[in-house]
């Protein structure tokens, strides 16, 4: 066995030794910080880095010496990587242990005691280190178990069971460490974030033997609720029943009815754990679990880890640390992870309570809800109206399902990815959303929902949409309520006095706007008109628009949705006081508002009075091959100006009401799908002179902004020309993704998965801007408007708006604020703070 003696093999750990977290590890600088504490922690040896590499590559340290620093206890073996959330290999307990410390323990402790140590290092030993089968080695504690296990190592092993120390740990030593470089282990640690090359420390310890005629036992402690993060002495004890000496027990941490207590027996000890925990609280800055053991009524703490806590919990313990001035406001900020708010806005599954999946799926939208099935948007509306939570399940979404959405407490589909209709809706309207639930079969004619393993749900069954975690249950699930506490609205106050970049929301209904008002956006950065004309009121005027022959029977109907249209957009107004509203004029294929079964033609011939052969063959006629790529944004507002002509009057008609009442309104009308100078043009020329109309028979006077959604490459490209006739630029990067990569986000889902895996794309487009190309564009775009018009506002109000990866490119391209989903708009938030934090400790 080669020995290697250039460089440090091991380190004891004592308050003034040369211990770095980056040579050997996370756990072991944290048990130099409890012994800087004066935490009674056990004598304990790290092995740096470097030995662990020799060691894995065969070159061992001297085991002997090593064994010699413990005088010949027992001790354990755990890893100490740099980062806790990579893991490591299985800590081993007891090495050292043979036949000598066999009968020394039994003369001491008992024969039970004994078998059950000794058996339990054969055990570990025989699986982890030797690699033996483990069906071999599950016997319960007793002589006879002992003596077979020790004979079946044998007989594997055509060798009797180590009994030097020495060696003992030399095994354990290389086995954790040539596990640590195995490939399984490597992929699960790159999975979680850590390099190709990370370095695994170990630490030897001296084994804290629970036991002794006094009070024995070990056990953890925290002092914080790991779900909500209150104040809580939360743990467990397992040590010998009071009452009867010889049998184990677990005991309660604090005084309970329920039985026995550590507060009851030791009340000294467990006000000692208390202490330490607020110590290493204060001295740590962070909240601490103690793993720490009793040996005939001796405190030893074994080890301090971080409380693994829920999200909501993260953001109640960040800002209660910076109150009490144990880390900085900015700290706070930066220890919340952004995206875990999506978890504190909505209801979510108790992870406390017990879970029936019967499913799984793409976690599309946050937060979770119980309700009975249902297979169409109709039987949603009926359900809603008998104020019944339903949840909507489809094969996939599409816009006429928006009612049926609204009503629903959640939505589940068969198909579809993060980026599908069923996603972006759910989310825009906080609704719990699972996606591309592909181990459930739905059959809509039988209104059946079978799962993988053959269970049947049917219409009117309850189920829970856990959007979260991307799970189906069974039945109602224990929820927890949202936390939009005063520790969520304190972080964030605390974020919006340092991000540098303004976040807007996405709001297209007084409901929309009041969530946004709520999460506290600086505004609507995107209004899409559309969605307001798929009410059962409005569908059937604007039907009567699409039929009409001429533009003077387009007016016509057209007129009786102006008062509706002046209505919503009053609403808007008022709710946002004097915010900045954007404002996206008419932008889809008016095919969408039509029928396209034959029942549905067949209503809308009774409700128009025309002859089913008229409407089949106008629907017929209005159909297209690509309508996405058709005749819709600006090329309506070209071709078909009445409609753009009602909305910019009904847009200056609020304007002027809502200013009447309340704080002056500057709205911002936008032309989306431009491609063309010309097209702004005569957008612009129509707009202007309604407005100029407006202002004459009102006799009231008015600003308005007029803006261009840059969502096709060419509107991109010719940013500049389009610049001069715009006061913004608002880059609407989700139809700028789908034309740029000429791919459909609706079914980009079926195969998305496969290229991200196969390293064809780094992330989903739809999901994760992609800086190399659609941001080429966005940089380009912005570069030439602000070339030829300096003071022109920059946005991007596509989906990618709510996507800190997203926000920190617009961010450092000097946009002037994203907008997003309403209940992506705290995430924004926290999430531009962090960047600004970011740049702010690198300028320092």
């Amino acid at each position: 066995m080669q020995k290697h003696s250039d460089f440090a093999e091991f380190t004891e750990i004592t308050p003034v030794a040369e211990i770095d977290a980056a040579r050997h590890g996370w756990r072991a600088k944290c048990l130099q910080r409890l012994v800087r504490l004066d935490l009674p922690v056990p004598r304990t040896v790290a092995l740096p880095c470097d030995t662990v590499r020799a060691i894995a590559a065969g070159v061992m340290p001297d085991t002997e010496r090593i064994a010699a620093a413990f005088g010949g206890a027992l001790v354990s073996i755990r890893p100490s990587p740099a980062n806790p959330d990579w893991g490591g290999p299985t800590t081993v307990l007891n090495v050292g242990m043979n036949g000598g410390k066999h009968a020394e323990i039994a003369a001491v402790h008992g024969d039970a005691l004994a078998n059950a140590l000794y058996l339990g290092f054969v055990q570990s030993y025989a699986i982890h280190v030797a690699r033996l089968d483990p069906d071999m080695f599950t016997a319960e504690p007793s002589s006879e178990a002992l003596a077979a296990a020790l004979a079946a190592y044998d007989a594997e092993m055509d060798e009797e069971f180590p009994q030097s120390p020495a060696r003992q740990l030399g095994e354990v030593l290389r086995s954790m460490a040539r596990a640590w470089e195995g490939t399984t282990a490597r992929l699960l640690r790159e999975a979680k974030g850590a390099p190709a090359d990370a370095a695994l420390g170990l630490v030897v310890q001296e084994m804290a033997q629970a036991v002794g005629p006094g009070l024995s036992g070990s056990g953890t402690i925290q002092l914080i609720e790991p779900v909500t993060g209150a104040p809580q002495v939360t743990g467990r004890f397992r040590g010998l029943n009071p009452a009867n000496r010889k049998a184990e027990e677990t005991l309660y941490l604090v005084r309970d009815r329920r039985g026995h207590s550590l507060e009851e027996a030791a009340p000294e000890v467990f006000a000692a754990l208390q202490a330490q925990c607020r110590t290493c609280r204060e001295r740590l800055r962070e909240e601490m679990q103690i793993e720490f053991a009793l040996e005939n009524g001796a405190l030893k703490v074994i080890d301090a880890v971080k409380v693994q806590r829920s999200s909501r919990a993260s953001v109640r313990v960040a800002v209660t640390l910076a109150k009490e001035r144990i880390i900085t406001r900015e700290e706070a900020i930066l220890r919340v992870e952004p995206r875990a708010l999506s978890e504190l806005l909505h209801y979510q599954v108790d992870p406390r309570a017990p879970r029936d999946r019967v499913a799984r799926g793409i976690a599309a939208s946050p937060g979770a809800a119980s309700g009975r099935i249902v297979f169409s948007a109709a039987d949603a509306q009926a359900s809603a109206a008998r104020d019944e939570r339903c949840i909507l399940v489809r094969r996939e979404t599409a816009p006429e399902d928006i009612r049926g959405m609204h009503a629903a407490v959640a939505v589940l589909t068969e198909r579809g990815g993060i980026t599908s209709h069923a996603a972006v809706i759910a989310r825009g309207l906080g609704l719990p959303c699972i996606v591309g639930a592909s181990e459930l079969s739905l059959n809509p004619r039988d209104r059946v929902l079978v799962t993988r393993s053959g269970r049947t749900f049917r219409e009117g069954d309850l189920i829970t949409v856990d959007g979260t975690n991307g799970e189906v249950l069974a039945g109602s699930a224990e929820m927890l309520e949202p936390a939009l506490d005063e520790w969520f609205t304190t972080l964030l106050h605390w974020a919006d006095n340092v991000r540098d970049i303004g976040v807007r929301a996405n709001a297209d209904t007084p409901d929309d706007a009041r969530t946004a008002r709520m999460f506290e956006a600086e505004g609507i950065g995107l209004c899409r008109t559309e969605h307001m004309f798929f009410d059962e009121d409005r569908l059937t005027v604007m039907r009567e628009m699409i039929f009409a022959d001429t533009a003077k029977d387009r007016k016509v109907a057209l007129d009786r949705l102006l008062p509706m249209q002046r209505a919503d957009f009053i609403a808007l107004f008022d709710i946002m006081a004097g915010l900045p509203v954007c404002i996206r004029l008419f932008d889809p294929p008016l095919h969408e508002f039509l029928p396209h079964d034959r029942e549905g033609m067949r209503e809308l011939a009774e409700a128009l009075d025309r002859p089913l052969s008229e409407v089949t063959r106008r629907v017929e006629a209005l159909s297209e091959f690509n309508p996405m790529l058709g005749m819709r944004g600006v090329r309506l507002g070209v071709t078909v100006p009445e409609i753009y002509e009602m909305q910019a009057r009904a847009i200056f008609e609020a304007t002027i009401e809502a200013s009447r009442r309340g704080a002056p309104v500057v709205p911002e009308v936008m032309v989306p799908l431009v491609s063309a100078k010309r097209e702004v043009e005569l957008v612009k020329t129509r707009i202007d002179a309604v407005a100029a109309a407006v202002r004459t028979a009102s006799g009231a006077d008015f600003t308005y902004r007029f803006g261009v959604m840059v969502e096709t490459p060419r509107a991109a490209l010719r940013a500049g020309e389009i610049a001069l006739h715009a006061a913004f630029l608002s880059f609407g990067t989700n139809d700028l993704t789908q034309m740029t990569y000429g791919l459909s986000r609706d079914d980009a889902g079926r195969f998305m998965g496969d290229y991200v895996q196969q390293g064809v794309y780094p992330e989903d487009p739809f999901h994760v801007l992609d800086e190399d190309g659609v941001g080429e564009l966005l940089l380009m775009g912005s570069t030439r408007g602000r070339q030829m018009r300096h003071d022109v506002t920059i946005s991007v109000c596509g989906e990618h708006g709510g996507n800190p990866e997203s926000i920190a490119f617009c961010r450092k391209a000097g946009f002037d604020y994203v907008s997003c989903s309403p209940f992506r708009v705290p995430v924004a938030r926290l999430a531009a703070a962090h960047f600004a934090l970011a740049d702010r400790r690198r300028d320092q």
